[in-house]
């Protein structure tokens, strides 16, 4: 993580020009410098639009619109349509990514996002294999990657001799091979290494977008009790298959996941008279209860999880239920419990602490009995309006705009109902819809810190080898991956991630990437903008305007840069804390070629300007 110079501190203020209000409603540096304490943001200003800033040489009414197949585009040229695409349904172009699709057509590119398991994803198969975390069960995790305090209790000493004896192998004397790192936090760490692995380089794209979505949208927090040992099994195995699937699959398998359960509290939840019909059980049901575990602090009813399968993952928070209907759907999975989250987390339902009385959920009496209530309940959310209004504005929300257009919402909504919750219909509703690929949607969206390093590393066409430094630079934008720790996760929308830190954060990590200063991720800046860039800062400036910003850009932008661009002391400024000499190949190849300016600099201010900061 490093810090910028002085010089550079200079220019990056000039590009945080426009200030957050700029930002969110599609200005691009129009707001005028001042002092930390006077920025008071508004969101709703009346500003330049992208539209004034297209290149005008553009003529769309003579491109054909063969290419356009059944997609129902008409405010976008090609170029513009593809690089929306990649956008939104992805992380954004790679090199060759708009002339690849170009070439194979963007439907079929759709076609193929909307069934990832027909595309060739085995490079980023090949560049997980080192991550052998994320193949094991949760039981194998905790049995492997103890906490501190269970690790020093098997070896019979305490946990102040077990962390020094941890300490001591991971840093041993010199010429002595370090011992493997079997610590809990190695779990999140391979979790999140690949999380940013498949987001830069997965031909799936729409699937990890996807991922990302449903992950935030039934939420938990890694570091709650054991969850750090369950959270890489429940994004594996409850939500990924699901993205493009049922609905109520992927609800199933998230209210059976020990890491939800957990993380909501429904392990503790039982029936208040569970204990003392426990003690008039009979001898057979005493046999039969005899490999359930212990009740432990199962000692009464918790409404969480019913509160916020409600709220948040089905109905919405206007979806028409009562607090008694909380109640009743809590009711409804006491049971669901965790058999023993220290050593074998996996669900068991117990029926000795399950509400066994009729119930009554929206008006609907549930008397299914034990399991089948909290089943019973899962079928009847899904079949709401409310869930399939709710669950499509959150869609439309994340791919089309921060407030979706109501007739786009309402037609989701619908084939959501004819479909019984059919999540691949559902997004093909939105994608093949004249508002998704309307002007007024096209760079309509701030990328979240995650996206921008996602999409930074891609544009730059980095060779990412170790990507625990982008991991560290997406939470220090502000979003660590996996520690939400409320159940709403992250929102997404434009006033959450626009600040002036935050906007700060965001062009320090530009410049850093590009100036090839991110340990881990080697950038050759020449190869992106060509070797005849030479000295000539304004023929910088605009290649890497054309080469990441598709050659769109507001006249405030351009004054900044173009301002920056005649600027010695810009232009030969070097980030303070030196890492390591610039590995890309042009230098080794050329040591006489490197041009009296730095183009990282250049290529790290494009980066940070709004343009790229949008989706």
């Amino acid at each position: 993580m490093l810090s910028i110079s002085k010089q550079i501190r200079l220019g990056v203020l000039r590009v945080l020009h426009f200030g957050a209000a700029g930002l969110v409603a599609g200005s691009l540096m129009a707001a005028p410098i001042l002092p930390r304490a006077a920025y008071n943001f508004s969101y709703s200003d009346s500003l330049p639009t992208l539209e004034n800033s297209l290149p005008t040489s553009i003529d769309s009414s003579k491109d054909s619109t063969d290419w356009k197949g059944r997609l129902p585009i008409s405010d976008l040229t090609e170029d513009e349509a593809i690089t929306h695409a990649l956008d939104r349904l992805g992380y954004g172009a790679r090199p060759g990514d708009i002339e690849r699709i170009r070439k194979l057509g963007l439907e079929k590119w759709v076609a193929g996002q909307l069934h990832p398991e027909t595309l060739n994803d085995k490079s980023t198969e090949n560049r997980l294999a080192d991550y052998s975390t994320l193949t094991m069960s949760a039981t194998t995790l905790v049995n492997e990657y103890p906490q501190a305090n269970v690790a020093a209790k098997r070896l019979g000493i305490t946990q102040e001799e077990y962390n020094k004896r941890v300490q001591d192998g991971l840093h041993p004397p010199q010429g002595e091979r370090a011992a493997p790192d079997k610590r809990p936090q190695v779990i999140l760490n391979e979790l999140m290494m690949a999380k940013l692995t498949r987001a830069i380089y997965s031909e799936r794209q729409l699937q990890e977008q996807l991922t990302d979505f449903w992950f935030n949208h039934f939420n938990i927090f890694a570091n709650k009790d054991q969850d750090i040992f369950l959270v890489g099994a429940y994004e594996r195995d409850a939500i990924r298959p699901n993205t493009l699937g049922k609905f109520r699959e992927m609800l199933g398998a998230t209210a059976h996941s020990p890491a939800m359960l957990i993380y909501l509290d429904n392990w503790l939840s039982a029936d208040p008279a569970a204990i003392e019909r426990a003690k008039h059980a009979t001898p057979e049901q005493k046999r039969a209860w005899k490999d359930l575990p212990g009740y432990g602090n199962k000692r009464g009813l918790n409404e969480n999880y019913g509160r916020e399968l409600m709220e948040l993952h089905t109905l919405g928070v206007d979806g028409g239920y009562s607090q008694q209907d909380v109640i009743q759907v809590a009711k409804c999975f006491t049971g669901w419990t965790v058999r023993d989250p220290g050593s074998k987390p996996e669900f068991v339902f117990d029926p000795r602490i399950h509400d066994a009385a009729p119930k009554v959920v929206l008006g609907k009496k549930i008397r299914d009995g034990g399991q089948r209530d909290g089943e019973k309940v899962l079928d009847l959310l899904v079949a709401q309006k409310a869930t399939a209004h709710h669950l499509s504005y959150e869609l439309a929300e994340h791919f089309v705009a921060d407030v979706p257009p109501p007739a786009l919402v309402d037609r989701m909504t619908k084939t959501f109902q004819k479909t019984k919750g059919d999540l691949r219909e559902t997004v093909r509703t939105m994608i093949y819809s004249p508002e998704f690929w309307s002007r007024a949607s096209y760079r309509a969206k701030i990328k979240t810190p995650f996206e921008l390093v996602a999409s930074a590393a891609r544009a730059l066409g980095a060779d990412v080898d170790a990507p625990t430094p982008l991991v560290g630079w997406v939470e220090r934008i502000g979003e660590p991956l996996y520690r939400c720790q409320p159940p709403t996760g992250y929102k997404d929308d434009a006033a959450t991630w626009v600040n002036t830190g935050a906007l700060l954060s965001r062009l320090n990590f530009a410049l850093t990437l590009a100036t090839n200063k991110v340990r881990g991720a080697s950038v050759d800046i020449i190869s992106r903008l060509g070797e005849d860039v030479g000295g000539d800062p304004t023929r910088a400036m605009d290649r890497a305007v054309d080469v990441f910003l598709g050659g769109q850009i507001s006249a405030a932008s351009r004054a900044t840069l173009e301002k920056d661009s005649s600027d010695p002391k810009m232009l030969n400024a070097k980030l303070a804390d030196p890492v390591r000499p610039n590995p890309a190949p042009q230098n080794a190849a050329r040591p006489n070629a490197t041009p009296p300016m730095d183009i990282g600099v250049m290529t790290g201010l494009v980066l940070g300007t709004p343009e790229f900061q949008r989706r």
